[in-house]
């Protein structure tokens, strides 16, 4: 079984706003879990790898763009556990710290138009099909598989919460959450919030892995603030008053938005007094390498 011990706190924030509206937030520190394994990305992976091994496969194919942390952690998960990796990039051929550590991990790319890249199976197939060593894994980690390693997290948390907050891209990470919160027979109200614009598409992504939609899900849709990597002055000022004012690092693609909606819909009383909330910080913290300059004052 591929697998390796790690420790992911659940740690309280101190902040004035929780104070005022008399709420306790904690934070689940995946970006703990490993530097380029962090957040959800090893919990995506875990079951992938173990089927892979089990179906004796020896490369790892996926895709992502070119600051892509998924990318990063199927190299470091391959370099780690043995399999070659390949990796499919979005867009025209750069250069950047990201992509140089994926080959430093050993990952082979390719570059491919973004017309091209829609059609994931179809690249897959045109270079792999003869290829019964390969392994396909999505963009993003995206597979039951995936769900079921986020699901894990529930059974793991040492308080019982009211909210559990997470961003989300794929839809992966949601639909485990709220799948380990159905087995547990939680009430606790997942609050998902998608990073890409017209994030109506996560509930699909959720029942199409297989997870029934329910209550307790809430999808917050205005806080994409333009779509995927996209900022704004005032989500930059946020990052950088939230990290100076915790201690704990976060970026604007996922975290970043995260924890702006949750101040957010506290300024407006969305959340009740006496409310115990987890933000899930799902890692990707070398995103920030592409996004440094916007922190120029």
């Amino acid at each position: 079984m591929l697998t390796f011990d790690f420790y992911s706190p659940e740690e309280e924030i101190s902040h004035p706003l929780y104070r005022q509206k008399k709420v306790q937030v904690f934070i689940k520190r995946d970006d703990l879990i490993h530097p380029y394994l962090s957040g959800n990305k090893w919990r995506k992976l875990k079951y992938p790898l173990q089927e892979a091994r089990r179906q004796g496969k020896q490369r790892l194919i996926t895709f992502g763009g070119a600051w892509s942390n998924h990318l990063l952690a199927t190299a470091c998960a391959g370099a780690k556990f043995g399999f070659q990796t390949f990796g499919f990039v979005r867009g025209e051929a750069v250069e950047n710290p990201v992509l140089k550590l994926c080959s430093l991990f050993g990952m082979r790319l390719l570059f491919v138009d973004r017309t091209g890249y829609r059609d994931k199976r179809g690249l897959f197939d045109q270079h792999f099909a003869d290829d019964h060593e390969a392994f396909f894994i999505d963009e993003g980690g995206y597979s039951t598989l995936a769900a079921k390693g986020c699901s894990e997290m529930i059974s793991e948390l040492e308080k019982s919460y009211d909210h559990i907050c997470c961003a989300s891209g794929t839809g992966a990470t949601a639909a485990g959450l709220l799948q380990g919160i159905q087995q547990a027979q939680l009430t606790t109200q997942l609050q998902v919030v998608p990073v890409l614009k017209g994030g109506q598409f996560i509930q699909k992504a959720i029942a199409d892995l297989g997870v029934s939609l329910d209550h307790r899900l809430t999808l917050q849709l205005d806080y994409h603030f333009g779509g995927y990597a996209k900022t704004t002055p005032e989500l930059i000022a946020f990052v950088k008053a939230f990290t100076q004012r915790t201690g704990i690092l976060i970026e604007p693609t996922y975290t970043g938005k995260l924890c702006f909606a949750l101040h957010d819909m506290l300024q407006k009383d969305l959340i009740d007094p006496g409310q115990r909330i987890l933000l899930v910080h799902t890692g990707g913290l070398t995103g920030l390498l592409g996004m440094l300059n916007k922190f120029d004052d």
